[in-house]
């Protein structure tokens, strides 16, 4: 039921185990923790300072005096949430006070900013009282255009919630309760359509009388259930009415006229569970006693009250979600609050209400009716995500909830008159915000979901270094596979020891001088090298003493699938040797592509940046062909531009005539992608430019693709960017080699090693 990071698809189960260790490095390396500001104006010259500050930021000043509206048009309000919290209810880990709160602070407000482009800032305030918590928030208005409360424990949430909406002309949520209560309500919606139920005749049983349960309880009476078929449980037993022990005036608006006083008498025949309690609270005896088609959300985490194996077993016509992401159906927080702000802030909401939360949770409902997009589809850890049983709510990564879910609940806020900033083309607001996210987040969060469902052996062949062997511990604990160290094994564990960590079970060793492979990969070697000049010797040094040259042998071989290499050497050395093992595939160019992710502009892909010093024409339209290929597999609609000094004849030069030839070669093929050139980068990355001066160029929009006039400019632009910018890089990777081989840059850290070997391993999945 948590949101990612909280028990979700990073952290969770057997999906991604993560060391304590690996956590610390994390939140340590670089600059401390997860945030930190960024300008969004150019404030380089003193003409820049003036107009920033002084004098200019009095006119802004003076007009948002004369009309408070207008400090949504003159300042970062209307995109600015603070997240909230004292840190009485910190994941599962209880009262931890408001400081060991900001950690997850600071990851609500990535998730933000991830999933919604809404900017936040978090806010622990040090005190557990609830009257002042209430006047810490209430004076926060004039800086956010919302406030998302977090991790707050019962019942001071429900009254420092309900204070600050009374008082507060901004929206005011508490995800804990109400990103829960949607998300379940989604779900339920669906499950009660495949099963022919009403909700208006449907029988609920919730166990655990907190937070969430009582905000779930609200919202499914506010959709039209009837309440006298609620029954909520706590640990004492069933609510009912005239019980006084352990009741609080929220439990009481709760409580129903029932016989019942157990969990186990509320569920005999009901149609619905949810359970938002404890591990193993729920027995198959119970479920056998439930309703035909019974709905069980087991949402606790990490561990259900019931697993989906044993509900199954007790019920097979059951339908089962969970709050993990390693079951189908998971009751996942990041599906509602992201998206819920971006809708309220973008019609300026004064609440989120309850038609808000009800679009919510109806966008959600039929947007998991759709057909998913296959590079959904292909990621679904081993389930079918095709409407039904195993999928009745939206896997969390599907790029289409930043486009239906806002809408739905700027919608609601505009027919329920709290917007105050109506929105009057729903359509046009709808594609501006498919275009606001950048694909490739999605795309590679769906690549990792899809290696850990099909697990792949990957050898790292420099197996004895240090950050190697971390990335290969990594590799294993987030259920990418099997890692295999090339190495010796006395060495491995000596730096094994030295480090302090164990070597999990399920890493190999393969050490080419003790290896049973070692003569059938020399000799295989040596039939494939003989008439070029290799004896039976060479090979055999090579495959007992290279350690690329081995590694690539092992996976040619068909001994492991992929392979990750390139820390004790150079990029062209390292290649060499895997080229001795591993032809390019057949009719395919070998080339570089770089991902460059740029914080304000998207994600770029540069090509060649790795093999071909001068391409030919001819070279230059297939990479550009294949690097198209490769933008749409991660989300973009390619727009291609051919680089150059020159942009279309002006000035002129021998380059330029190979990216023109490769132009007109790729108008003969009749390509389904956007390009053109030869271009300046300033032309191609800036649309106004190119129609203010050029307008006949045939791209639409700012180039996501950049085909390179040679190697030269290309090492250049990709390593001065990201040293001079806040972008980052992936890659070199390496394209068209018949076999998933991957080569790192010496410089890279465990984290790019890891997720260069995830890459490698991805491409090793039969399509």
């Amino acid at each position: 039921m948590d949101d990612l990071g909280k028990g979700g698809a990073l952290a969770d189960g057997r999906t991604a185990r993560i060391t304590g260790e690996e956590a610390l490095a994390m939140h340590a390396e670089g600059r401390p923790g997860k945030l930190e500001i960024r300008l969004t104006k150019p404030l380089v010259t003193p003409r820049d300072l003036s107009l920033a500050y002084s004098p200019g930021v009095a006119e802004p000043c003076l007009h948002i005096h004369r009309d408070q509206s207008l400090a949504y048009d003159y300042t970062s309000k209307g995109n600015f949430v603070a997240v909230v919290s004292n840190g009485t209810a910190v994941l599962g880990l209880g009262n931890l006070g408001a400081l060991a709160s900001k950690p997850v602070m600071e990851g609500k407000v990535a998730l933000f900013k991830r999933f919604a482009d809404v900017d936040g800032m978090d806010l622990c305030i040090d005190t557990e009282d609830a009257d002042a918590f209430v006047n810490a928030v209430r004076y926060l208005g004039p800086s956010f255009g919302g406030i998302n409360l977090e991790d707050i424990k019962a019942p001071e949430c429900f009254v420092i919630e309900q204070r600050l909406r009374e008082m507060m002309d901004i929206p005011v949520f508490h995800d804990d309760q109400h990103g829960t209560a949607i998300v379940a309500a989604a779900g339920l919606i669906n499950a009660a359509h495949l099963t022919g139920r009403d909700l208006k005749e449907t029988r609920l049983v919730i166990n655990g009388a907190g937070a969430a349960s009582i905000a779930c309880a609200e919202l499914l009476r506010a959709m039209g259930m009837v309440p006298q078929n609620i029954i909520m449980c706590d640990t004492k037993g069933v609510l009912w009415r005239g019980r006084t022990e352990g009741m609080n005036q929220w439990k009481s608006a709760h409580a129903v006229e029932t016989r019942a006083r157990s969990l186990t008498q509320a569920l005999e025949g009901a149609d619905v569970f949810f359970g938002l309690s404890v591990k193993g609270a729920v027995t198959q005896e119970m479920v056998r006693a439930m309703a035909d088609k019974p709905i069980i959300f087991a949402m606790a985490n990490p561990d259900p009250e019931i697993t989906p194996e044993e509900a199954k077993q007790a019920r097979p016509d059951c339908i089962i979600a969970t709050g993990r992401s390693d079951y189908p159906n998971q009751v996942n927080n990041v599906l509602g609050f992201p998206f819920i702000f971006r809708g309220a802030l973008d019609v300026r909401a004064s609440t989120i209400n309850d038609a808000m939360k009800i679009a919510a949770a109806r966008a959600l409902a039929l947007l998991a009716r759709e057909d998913v997009p296959e590079e959904v589809g292909s990621a679904g850890a081993g389930a079918s995500l095709r409407y039904g049983p195993e999928y009745i709510i939206p896997n969390a990564f599907d790029p289409r909830l930043i486009s239906r879910v806002p809408v739905a609940v700027a919608r609601a806020a505009m027919d329920s008159g709290v917007a105050r900033k109506p929105i009057t083309d729903l359509p046009r607001y709808a594609r501006s915000l498919a275009g606001r996210l950048d694909a490739t987040a999605n795309a590679l969060e769906l690549i990792t979901e899809r290696v850990r469902a099909n697990p792949q052996r990957v050898v790292f062949a420099e197996g004895e270094e240090e950050k190697v062997i971390r990335a290969a511990i990594a590799f294993r604990n987030a259920g990418y596979g099997t890692p295999v160290l090339v190495g010796r094994e006395d060495r491995i564990q000596a730096t094994v020891a030295a480090l302090g960590i164990p070597l999990p079970a399920g890493i190999e060793i393969s050490n080419a001088r003790v290896s049973t492979r070692n003569r059938d990969y020399a000799e295989w070697l040596y039939a494939r090298r003989q008439r070029e000049g290799f004896l039976l010797r060479d090979c055999q040094r090579l495959v007992n003493q290279d350690r690329v040259v081995f590694a690539a042998c092992i996976v040619a071989q068909g001994d492991a699938d992929a392979m990750v290499t390139g820390v004790t050497r150079s990029y062209a050395a390292t290649l060499e040797g895997v080229r001795t093992v591993i032809d390019p595939a057949p009719g395919t160019v070998l080339f570089g592509l770089t991902l460059m992710l740029a914080r304000r502009s998207g994600t770029v892909l540069v090509a060649d940046t790795a093999i071909h010093e001068r391409p030919d024409a001819a070279t230059l339209a297939e990479i550009a062909t294949r690097a198209a290929a490769a933008a749409r597999r991660l989300g973009h609609e390619p727009r291609v531009a051919f680089l150059s000094f020159s942009t279309f004849g002006d000035p002129k030069g021998s380059i330029p005539g190979n990216v023109r030839e490769a132009v007109r070669l790729l108008d003969t093929r009749g390509v389904d992608f956007e390009y053109d050139g030869e271009m300046g980068a300033d032309v191609a990355l800036d649309p106004a430019l190119r129609a203010a001066v050029y307008p006949f160029c045939r791209l639409t929009g700012p180039a996501n693709v950049l085909i390179m006039p040679g190697l030269h400019a290309a090492h250049i632009l990709t390593k001065a960017v990201p040293r001079l910018t806040s972008a980052q890089t992936i890659g070199p990777l390496l394209m068209g080699l018949s076999a998933p081989v991957q080569i790192v840059g010496m410089e890279a850290g465990v984290n790019q090693i890891l997720d260069i070997a995830c890459l490698a391993a991805h491409a090793a999945i039969p399509r």
